[in-house]
């Protein structure tokens, strides 16, 4: 009975020492084969950075790691510096990927991503006034005003009132530019990058394109040729309720009617 016990405990014991060598067996080949290959720097995703992430707002999401040179992939990032901050995600990344640069597109290119299908874009040109002073970017969304000076109605004179109406809500913006600009007007008292001042006033005409169906398209056509268009910065958690066809007669309301 000793003899059978002592032998079994002689073959767990060799089966032991067989793993433990072959694990490091395995493991000092693995080395050999990493030690003979070029290792270089790359960014890798740590935690998950969402669509539209700012290039300059993912320094906390991403880390250094080195890995073989063959298996990095082609516009890896090794600093974000490459990366300007006019840069967003145009995808979702997740932990443990690398952080590629075609993974990254401009604002512009984003907003134009996103336009939903069967929308058509316009562009309108504006007054700095007209569009939030200028304070608009590609991505952002808008609710469209719609005004109107009075239009005769038929040959006895009669004529329409003025008239003014947020006519569409949460408009995709996917392009400004700023034309025929004699650059900035009068600055503002504040130091530069203190926001708390006014800063310097645009002067030009901003092309401001955006995303609309086609009946939208054409009331915005019609205003900007016949009225004056304005614009709103309307995020996707801003109220729309309580709006109606303001004139002069009922412009002193307190609140629209049901």
């Amino acid at each position: 009975m000793r003899r059978r016990v002592t032998g079994i405990v002689a073959s767990l014991v060799l089966a032991s020492l067989g793993t433990m060598l072959l694990v490091a067996y395995v493991q000092s080949a693995r080395n050999e084969a990493v030690a003979g290959e070029r290792m270089v720097g790359v960014l890798v995703v740590t935690d998950a950075i969402d669509k539209g992430t700012k290039a300059g707002e993912i320094e906390e999401s991403v880390a250094l790691r080195q890995v073989p040179a063959k298996v990095k992939a082609d516009g890896a990032v090794d600093d974000l510096d490459d990366l300007n901050d006019e840069f967003v995600a145009s995808v979702e990344l997740v932990p443990g990927e690398q952080l590629v640069s075609t993974r990254f597109v401009t604002k512009q290119e984003a907003a134009r991503g996103d336009v939903p299908e069967g929308l058509q874009e316009i562009t309108v040109p504006l007054e700095p006034a007209r569009a939030l002073g200028g304070r608009l970017a590609p991505g952002d969304t808008v609710g469209v005003f719609l005004s109107f000076d009075p239009f005769e109605i038929d040959r006895s004179g009669a004529k329409t009132p003025n008239s003014s109406h947020l006519e569409l809500h949460k408009v995709l913006v996917t392009g400004v530019q700023l034309q025929n600009t004699g650059g900035l007007g009068a600055e503002g008292g504040g130091e530069e990058g203190d926001e708390s001042q006014p800063g310097p006033v645009p002067t030009g005409t901003y092309m401001v394109t955006i995303a609309v169906d086609a009946p939208s398209a054409e009331r915005v056509v019609f205003a900007a040729e016949h009225g004056f268009v304005w614009l709103s910065a309307e995020p996707e958690d801003a109220d729309e309720s309580g709006t109606q066809i303001v004139t002069r007669g009922n412009v002193y309301e307190s609140e629209a009617s049901p």
